[in-house]
């Protein structure tokens, strides 16, 4: 695969947000991506990001390559993909021992076309990974699905949880999600994928600390259609946020509040006929 790629996108590209698709689109048929990972990915943690692109992604530790000075980098990625005569960079890119050179360098020692894909916005307002993880980490989830071009998902192992939502509340599956960046506290309208489904269901998703019960920290979706089979692993695509966590005096205002939850989900999602 590797003698035919002829050009290459050069990032970190956690979440591969609109920022980084508007590289992609600059790779033509027989692109590739090049993944520099340094360990901080948590919006698409490991190959996560294969979901975002038809694009062949090859990965490469900081910590194997941080090492190396620009050349060196330059004749690794000339070596790796020996047909290859254009990279795409964005125009803050760095790289290099101490990341003390910059797309210009990058002109120096490669032979061949090297693009700089200007700073992208929304609203006036320029698309990064780190404000994507502070858009989350307050709630503001339409914001961050805006930047990144698709609803944010998380993915996790099915786990037992704390047995009163069928019983008591609303039937619920619990999540352990490791390694995602996870939004703040509160209750959302959301996508559900079950196993290997190939359709999300609609869905309403605690994420936070159970205050009104066992004060656990817990992840739990509650899946507006009936759910036959057992599953054990799932995907949570967060849509709107619909309220913060809140403390309940009792099982039953708490139920009604997780009624109201429902119903404002159903609008969100546009289920119910308003």
């Amino acid at each position: 695969m590797k003698n035919k790629i002829n050009a290459i996108a050069i990032g970190g590209f956690d979440g591969m947000h609109v920022g980084h698709q508007s590289l992609f689109d600059q790779l033509g048929e027989n692109g590739a991506i090049v993944v520099i990972e340094t360990g901080s990915a948590n919006l698409t943690p490991a190959r996560e990001r294969e979901h975002y692109s038809h694009y062949p992604i090859f990965y490469y530790q900081l910590e194997d390559i941080r090492h190396l000075e620009g050349a060196e980098f330059v004749a690794l990625l000339v070596k790796k993909f020996p047909q290859l005569h254009k990279i795409v960079v964005g125009y803050d890119f760095h790289f290099g021992k101490n990341r003390r050179y910059s797309h210009q360098d990058l002109k120096t020692f490669f032979d061949g076309e090297v693009n700089i894909v200007d700073e992208v916005t929304f609203c006036g307002d320029s698309i990064h990974s780190h404000k994507i993880r502070a858009k989350l980490q307050i709630g503001d989830i339409d914001g961050a699905n805006h930047f990144l071009g698709h609803n944010y998902t998380i993915k996790g192992s099915i786990i037992k949880g704390q047995g009163i939502g069928s019983s008591d509340l609303v039937p619920t599956i619990n999540l352990e999600c490791e390694g995602y960046l996870l939004p703040c506290e509160g209750v959302y309208a959301a996508l559900t994928r079950l196993g290997d489904e190939e359709h999300y269901r609609s869905s309403v998703v605690f994420l936070g600390h159970r205050v009104s019960t066992d004060g656990n920290y817990a992840i739990e979706s509650h899946v507006l259609d009936e759910v036959k089979e057992n599953y054990t692993y799932a995907s949570i695509s967060f849509v709107k946020f619909l309220r913060k966590n809140c403390k309940f005096d009792s099982l039953e205002s708490l139920k009604l509040a997780i009624s109201d939850d429902i119903l404002n989900a159903k609008r969100s999602l546009r289920i119910l006929s308003l």
